[in-house]
């Protein structure tokens, strides 16, 4: 976005600028600080692959979802499901789960997105039957159904008990004996690294699912299907009475978006190895993730994922606030400083507010002419 040159030598520039500024951050920060950086980019990264689910739904098509955390738990418990095993002998009696299949990290992504691609199409059939407030109000009843089974029945996935021992990809690959399947030369160049350093390799996968995404969807959003979708946002009678098959096409980019929730669910489950259903609560599943959107630009995937690490980047930065500021609550009331977390909810709503004010087409406005060939000829005119 910062390069301004042609845009085929673009994304190579924008690589090496990238790994430039990796390096110095390598040299000119401390271990700690580093790694806190590190991990605040991997949890950032996940929250933008929601938000591209959800600017799929709401910024390609204007289907107003607030059951995000549904499809989030869904492709958490699945891939979960999907890449552990079996609880046996004493953890047996303590922990259960409905299968344990003991599959690679790969298809647990994907079966993540496939079950959450499922339960989007069930769920769209009926309730897509809505619209404005009543698709809202329905679409958030789904997503606390979906957590609250995950919370009661036990058989399915530990019930309101964690569900641990969730493996890492390429986790051996930093440890000691590596991998068996590594080439010996991977080995040796690994070996100085070990597992204390995995969060280094991890924010490597996620960033690279996260690219994957973002151009699979810049690529769709421009295409004929991505402009009948705008047409069914902006003006669905005109679109139908076009011939375009309004319903199926709403179905469609709801399943789409499913589909990346229920990956992001299963990145968020293998970073955290533990989950549990009080993981998806509406306010940080669902919630932020609108504000995250709302911020970075509606019907924009860069402004998704911009308002994404922005958005995180506030509400981390609560916390050192809070810190910051507890000797001063406790100076007014004792009670004070255990409120603190309703206090961050307080600035993340003031942003809200802010956004709607004063920038309610976010940092990015959605690109209106979305054919490259329509742009090159308006250049061409000009």
């Amino acid at each position: 976005m910062v390069i301004p040159v042609r845009a085929i030598f673009r994304v190579p520039l924008a690589v090496v600028a990238a790994f430039v500024v990796s390096l110095l951050l390598v040299a000119g920060l401390a271990t700690g600080t580093l790694t806190y950086l590190v991990s605040f980019s991997t949890m950032a990264a996940i929250y933008a692959v929601l938000c591209l689910g959800l600017n799929s739904q709401w910024g390609l098509s204007g289907h107003v979802n607030f059951g995000v955390a549904g499809f989030f738990a869904i492709g958490a418990f699945t891939s979960a499901l999907f890449t552990t095993s079996m609880p046996s002998g004493a953890l047996a009696a303590y922990s259960k789960q409905a299968f344990g299949l003991e599959m690679p990290f790969l298809v647990g992504v994907l079966a993540a997105g496939i079950v959450a691609a499922i339960i989007g199409f069930l769920v769209a059939i009926p309730v897509l039957r809505l619209r404005t407030d009543f698709l809202a109000i329905s679409t958030l009843g789904i997503a606390e159904i979906i957590r609250l089974i995950f919370q009661n029945e036990r058989w399915l996935a530990n019930g309101p008990q964690p569900l641990r021992g969730i493996p890492q990809p390429l986790s051996c690959a930093l440890a000691q004996p590596a991998c068996s399947w590594l080439p010996q030369p991977i080995v040796d160049w690994l070996a100085p690294v070990g597992p204390r350093n995995y969060i280094f390799l991890y924010f490597a996968i996620v960033s690279i699912i996260l690219a994957v995404i973002y151009l699979l969807l810049e690529r769709i959003s421009r295409s004929p299907w991505g402009r009948v979708q705008r047409a069914v946002r902006d003006e669905e009678n005109s679109a139908a009475m076009n011939g375009k098959n309004v319903t199926g096409f709403r179905i469609q980019t709801f399943v789409i978006g499913s589909f990346i929730m229920g990956v992001a669910g299963a990145l968020y489950a293998h970073y955290t190895v533990s989950i549990d259903y009080s993981h998806f609560n509406p306010l940080f599943a669902t919630f932020i993730v609108w504000v995250m959107l709302m911020l970075g630009g509606s019907g924009n995937n860069k402004g998704a994922i911009l308002g994404a690490f922005a958005v995180w980047a506030v509400w981390t930065g609560t916390a050192f606030l809070i810190d910051f500021a507890t000797p001063a609550m406790q100076a007014i009331s004792s009670d004070l400083p255990s409120r603190s977390a309703y206090f961050r909810w307080l600035l993340v709503a003031i942003l809200l507010a802010a956004i709607v004010l004063f920038r309610p087409q976010g940092l990015i406005r959605e690109r209106k002419l979305v054919s490259d060939f329509l742009a090159r000829n308006t250049r061409r005119k000009a």
